[in-house]
């Protein structure tokens, strides 16, 4: 099938978000509010702030608000891969931080227990399935590379890894691209992610939060023993703040060079016959992604329906985050054609969705953190495209920094210190597009990296969604 066919009834918006569930939206703010917390963000670093604040001291008086409709951005956009790893992979943390990288994943897989938890007590009907990943070899030197990445992990004694040579793989999901895999078995779960947003304001309304809908923060100030921060109709008079922005510029000034907003794209294929479902195997629901610097996300949903995306990383001179962004036909057209290829036996097959979303990408690639206004406020943004699960512990930290506390999260070096801040206009755009060149050529030619990329791994800068 050409791929512009396959594309030719596909509606442009997010699968998850168009769902009858849908709740409606709540009231904006009209007036003043006052409060112990205010939380600004309604996407998952938002939502988990709030209800971990409730958790923690359920008489505690807190406030969200959020621009548009909870969950309406990343947070209802993104592949709903809900990761234990707090590092953006283990190979992240173990370059980054090695010394930590026993207690990162201990506290990433309990963080991942936590949100398996919270699901089940609040009811949370978003298909949460403990599936795991593979990582996924379409090229002779990344079979080398996920061998050794087994050796390693096995050094590590990280748990629930397992090899898949060719055979294995492809009695998992078959693919006459797919040499070898390397499956998470534990580590990841799989979801409806705007459903797990839903649930997570529901359960944040029944224990008391209140939620302004359509109301942006555009000012912040200190006010007091506290901040005040400015709506369209109002202000809200808070004692501490916590920020959830990510990708959307920070009340805090000086934290905003150190994201530079990306725009990734996904599509979403019908339901699939019986007969393709028997094609492809994927009995097992994991989710996968291939091993290259462009790589492709993908999954099969609860109801046989595939999304298939990544592999572009739009990145906009000035890094601004836009409506207009949000759809890249071309990349649609390249991920059908990439699609195909991978599972030809699929031949016929439409997607009935297409969508783009901004991804808060930092130069380590995983979140960080920090106060302003004398600890009056905290932040945590950077999750560069693995936020589903570790915004959890991010809100966990924000709020213990809140709180004064000296925590085995606080205490982390991962926390404690911050990526390198992306350059200023021209260079930032130019920098990234030569990486975006080198990390093609190194796919291209054997996952050789050339010496920009070598050069950037030595100081610790990387581009990444």
């Amino acid at each position: 099938m050409n791929p512009a066919k396959s594309l030719s009834d596909a509606a442009p918006r997010p699968y998850w978000l168009d769902d009858p569930g849908r709740p409606a939206a709540l009231p904006a703010l009209v007036g003043d509010e006052r409060c112990e917390l205010l939380v600004v963000g309604g996407g998952y670093s938002g939502l988990w702030t709030a209800l971990l604040a409730k958790e923690r001291d359920p008489a505690r008086d807190v406030v969200l608000i959020e621009a548009q409709e909870t969950g309406w951005a990343a947070s209802g956009r993104n592949g709903g891969f809900c990761s234990s790893s707090l590092t953006h992979g283990w190979a992240n943390g173990l370059s980054r931080w090695p010394q930590e990288l026993a207690a990162l994943e201990r506290l990433g897989r309990r963080n991942l227990d936590a949100i398996e938890a919270t699901v089940a007590r609040h009811g949370i009907d978003c298909g949460f399935e403990r599936t795991g990943e593979i990582d996924i070899a379409t090229a002779p030197h990344q079979v080398a590379e996920l061998r050794e990445a087994a050796d390693e992990v096995a050094g590590l004694g990280l748990p629930d890894y397992e090899y898949l040579d060719q055979d294995a793989l492809r009695a998992e999901v078959d693919s006459p691209t797919f040499l070898a895999g390397l499956w998470d078995r534990t580590g990841v779960a799989m979801l409806h992610p705007a459903r797990l947003a839903w649930g997570l304001k529901r359960a944040c309304l029944d224990l008391g939060v209140r939620i302004y809908e359509h109301t942006p923060g555009t000012e912040l100030s200190a006010q007091g023993p506290g901040v005040a921060v400015r709506t369209p109709y109002g202000r809200i008079f808070a004692r501490h703040a916590a920020l959830g922005t990510n990708a959307f510029p920070s009340l805090v000034k000086r934290v905003r060079p150190y994201i530079a907003p990306v725009y990734d794209y996904a599509l979403m294929t019908e339901p699939l016959s019986p007969e393709q479902r028997d094609a492809v195997g994927w009995r097992r629901r994991q989710g996968l992604g291939d091993a290259a610097n462009h790589f492709h996300y993908f999954r099969i949903t609860p109801d046989h329906r595939i999304l298939w995306g990544g592999y572009d990383i739009v990145h906009h001179y000035g890094g601004g985050v836009r409506s207009e962004y949000d759809h890249h036909p071309a990349t649609y057209r390249k991920l059908a054609e990439h699609f195909f290829h991978c599972f030809p036996q699929l031949e016929g097959l439409r997607f009935t969705h297409n969508w783009g979303g901004a991804i808060d990408t930092c130069s380590r690639f995983s979140a960080f953190f920090g106060t302003a206004h004398g600890g009056r406020v905290a932040y945590a943004l950077g999750y560069t495209g693995l936020g589903v699960g570790a915004s959890r512990f991010g809100a966990d930290v924000m709020l213990d920094l809140l709180a004064g506390e000296r925590t085995e999260r606080t205490e982390l070096d991962m926390v404690r210190s911050r990526p390198l801040p992306f350059p200023p206009e021209p260079v930032r755009s130019m920098g990234i597009g030569i990486t975006q060149w080198s990390m093609t050529r190194a796919d291209e030619n054997g996952g050789r990296r050339n010496l920009w990329l070598k050069a950037m791994d030595k100081v610790g800068l990387g581009f990444d969604s």
